[in-house]
């Protein structure tokens, strides 16, 4: 079954993926088409599995290590407090983690739930910007890239 996961990975393979941050082992940072907080970010396997459980214990230990990578940058370039990571696949079911910085400026009620609930309050939510989030994708690929050396 081909997912959107399936298609981002494709696209960022043809370098066609305006969200793509870099590439890591893994797979691929993406920034989310929602930036549900600023610099929320996705880690997208590749090649793209249906779940955690299908990888191997080197390749699991992989993804898990690049994911916690892309938060160490977050929390780098951002002035975030805090990382959440999720691992869900329930609308997707294809793997991919979920990188939500997390900032003291949030209002108290949201800072502690889960980010996706901000689509359900009267917060306003910022849909991607290739331009706008120029800056910010190329400081997280720097901070990523020098990580994994």
């Amino acid at each position: 079954m081909k997912t959107t996961i399936h298609e981002r990975v494709e696209s960022a393979r043809a370098g066609t993926n305006p969200t793509v941050v870099c590439r890591v082992p893994s797979g691929w940072v993406v920034m989310g088409d929602i930036q549900i907080v600023h610099g929320y970010s996705l880690l997208l396997p590749d090649p793209v599995v249906v779940d955690i459980n299908s990888l191997d214990k080197k390749h699991r230990i992989q993804f898990l290590q690049d994911m916690v990578i892309i938060g160490d940058a977050l929390l780098e370039v951002t002035d975030a407090y805090r990382i959440n990571y999720e691992i869900q696949g329930n609308n997707e079911p294809a793997l991919h983690a979920h990188i939500f910085p997390r900032y003291m400026s949030e209002p108290e009620e949201l800072r502690k739930i889960p980010a996706w609930s901000y689509e359900r309050s009267k917060m306003p939510l910022e849909i991607f910007d290739a331009d706008r989030d120029k800056a910010l994708m190329k400081n997280i690929a720097h901070s990523i890239q020098r990580r994994l050396k």
